[in-house]
C-alpha cells in the first residue's frame, strides 16, 4: 500500500511582526479579559485561528486495510528444500495505510488520492469528532492521482473548492492532514510555485502548486487552504532525500481536482481531450533553429496518422503558443489544457510555422491509452561506420528498409541509423540511444556520411538541433559538438 509518493519539501520558519504600543495598566487589564484580534490595526494577523476552526473539521483521516501474502521463513525450511519437500507456505496478513482526506459536500462525497486508497480492501474515514465510517469508492483517476470518497452521513461540515488559477506566488497557505498518523495536524507557508511538474506519475497529468508547508507521510490527500478558507489543492507529494520534510510539497491545484471529482461522481470515469501530436519543449538552440522570438510553447516533432491534429492540418515543425486564446508557457501547460477539454470540442490553436503567426482549428479526440513498447536492435546489419568528425561520439550508417523493419521504424522515414554511442560523447549525454535515426540536422535532411559532415561543419561550434526517429516516435535533440 502505497503511503505518501516521495518526489521534496525547503522547511521556512515564518515569523510574524506584531507591532507594539504603550498601554496603560487598565488597558493591560482589559486586553487580558479578552482574546485579541486576529488581524492588528497594521494589518498584521496574528492568528489562523478562526480559519482552522472553520476548516479543520472538513478534513478527515483516512486508514486502508488490505490482505497481502507473506512468506515467513523457518529455521528448518532449507532442510526440508533439499529433500525436495516445500517450505512453509506464504501466509496471509493485513496491510495497513494512512492518509487525509477532505470532505467537499454535506452529504459525504471525500476528495483524497488516487495513491492513498489504491489497492484497499477496507477503506475507514474518521472525522475529527471522532465519529467512524466506512467509504465506498466512487471512482479512481490514477493519471491525476485523484480519488473520490462517499461516506454515509448528512449534514457534514465541508470545504468550498476555490479557483486555483487565481493563486498567486507567495499566497500565505494553511496545510490540514494526518502526518505520520499522529492526528489532525495544521502547518503555515507560502504558494513556493504554480505549474510544477515532477514527473513521478508515469504518463499522468500533473500542474502541482508547490508549497513550503510542512507536508509528511499520512498528509497524502489532505487539504491545502487560502486565507478564505477555501480548498485550493489536494496534498500530493513531497521531495525529499530522507522522506521528511524538507519545505518542498506539491498540491493538485482545486480546478483540476474539481473537473476530475464531477466526473467519476457523474460518470465513474474521466474522459480527457487528445489532440494526436507529439510535442517537446523550446530550448535556446531550437529558438534559433525555428526563428522564434521565445522559448515559449510547445514544439510538434510528431503528428499521429488520423489524429485530430491531422485532420486540422498541424505539422511537424508546428510551435503552438496559445491553446483558445490562451498563451501556452510549455509543453505540460498544453497537455493539461487538451486533456481538460471534453472530447468532441473545437478549439483554436494558435501555431507559428515558418515564421509566420496562424490560427487553427481542431475538434479533438478521446485520449486513448498508449501501449508503446521497447524497441530491439536488429540482430542483423551492415558493418557500421563512424561518422567522419567524431565530434557527436556516434557510429553511423545509412538506414536500410531491413533495419527499418526490424526496428519498427515508419517505412517512409529515411535518414542516418546510429550503430553506437559514445558513453563519454556529447549524444550520449543529449540522450541519442543505439537504434536511433537521425532524419536531419539542423532542419536539413542527412541520409548520407557527408550529409552530416556538412551540417556537423557548418554548425562551428553552436548547438546542433537533430530529429530523431525511434521507434513509431519522432522528437528533437539539441547536441553541443566536441
Amino acid at each position: 500500500m502505497k503511503i505518501l509518493k516521495i518526489v521534496t519539501l525547503v522547511l521556512i520558519t515564518t515569523f510574524l511582526l506584531q507591532g507594539c504600543k504603550t498601554e496603560t495598566p487598565a488597558a493591560n487589564q482589559v486586553q487580558a479579559q479578552q482574546p485579541p484580534p486576529p488581524i492588528l490595526a497594521d494589518g498584521t494577523r496574528t492568528t489562523y485561528a478562526d480559519i482552522v476552526e472553520r476548516a479543520a473539521p472538513a478534513v478527515v483521516n483516512v486508514s486502508t486495510e488490505q490482505k497481502v501474502s507473506s512468506r515467513v521463513e523457518f529455521p528448518f525450511d532449507d532442510f526440508f528444500r533439499d529433500f525436495g519437500l516445500p517450505g512453509q507456505p506464504p501466509r496471509p496478513r493485513v496491510q495497513r495505510g494512512i492518509g487525509s482526506g477532505v470532505i467537499v459536500s454535506p452529504d459525504g462525497y471525500i476528495l483524497t488520492n488516487n495513491h492513498v486508497i489504491e489497492g484497499a480492501e477496507k477503506i475507514t474515514v474518521e472525522l475529527t469528532d471522532k465519529r467512524t465510517f466506512q467509504a465506498k469508492v466512487i471512482g479512481t483517476d490514477s493519471l491525476s492521482d485523484l480519488a473520490v470518497l462517499k461516506i454515509d452521513a448528512e449534514n457534514l461540515p465541508f470545504l468550498t473548492l476555490g479557483d486555483s488559477d487565481k493563486v498567486r506566488v507567495g499566497d500565505i497557505v494553511l496545510a490540514i492532514g494526518n502526518p505520520l498518523g499522529i492526528g489532525q495536524t495544521v502547518t503555515a507557508g507560502i504558494i513556493s510555485a504554480k505549474g510544477r511538474r515532477t514527473g513521478l506519475s508515469d504518463g499522468g497529468f500533473e500542474n502541482f502548486l508547490q508549497t513550503d508547508a510542512p507536508i509528511n507521510r499520512g498528509n497524502s490527500g489532505g487539504a491545502l487552504i487560502n486565507l478564505n478558507g477555501e480548498l485550493i489543492g489536494i496534498n500530493s507529494q513531497i521531495l525529499s532525500p530522507s522522506g521528511g520534510n524538507i519545505g518542498i510539497g506539491f498540491a493538485i491545484p482545486s480546478n483540476m481536482a474539481r473537473s476530475v471529482m464531477e466526473q467519476l461522481i457523474k460518470n465513474g470515469k474521466v474522459r480527457r481531450g487528445q489532440l494526436g501530436v507529439i510535442i517537446q519543449p523550446i530550448n535556446e538552440a531550437i529558438k534559433e533553429q525555428f526563428g522564434l522570438k521565445d522559448t515559449k510553447g510547445a514544439l510538434v516533432s510528431q503528428v499521429r496518422p488520423g489524429s485530430a491534429a491531422e485532420r486540422a492540418g498541424i505539422k511537424r515543425d508546428d510551435v503552438i503558443v496559445a491553446f483558445n486564446g490562451e498563451r501556452i508557457e510549455d509543453t505540460n501547460a498544453l497537455r493539461n489544457r487538451v486533456a481538460e477539454t471534453p472530447p468532441g470540442t473545437e478549439v483554436t490553436l494558435t501555431i507559428v510555422r515558418d515564421g509566420k503567426e496562424m490560427q487553427i482549428k481542431a475538434v479533438l479526440d478521446e485520449l486513448q491509452p498508449d501501449n508503446l513498447q521497447g524497441r530491439g536492435f536488429g540482430n542483423q546489419s551492415p558493418q557500421p561506420k563512424s561518422d567522419k568528425s567524431g565530434r557527436l561520439g556516434l557510429e553511423l550508417q545509412p538506414l536500410t528498409p531491413d533495419a527499418a523493419r526490424s526496428l519498427q521504424i515508419p517505412a517512409d522515414v529515411k535518414g542516418m541509423l546510429v550503430t553506437k554511442v559514445d558513453p563519454d560523447g556529447p549524444a550520449a549525454d543529449a540522450g541519442i540511444q543505439r537504434g536511433d535515426v537521425i532524419i536531419s540536422i539542423n532542419r536539413q535532411p542527412v541520409q548520407t556520411f557527408q550529409d552530416v559532415t556538412a551540417e556537423i561543419e557548418k554548425s562551428g561550434n553552436r548547438p546542433l538541433v537533430l530529429l530523431v526517429a525511434r521507434g513509431d516516435q519522432t522528437f528533437y535533440v539539441t547536441i553541443q559538438p566536441e
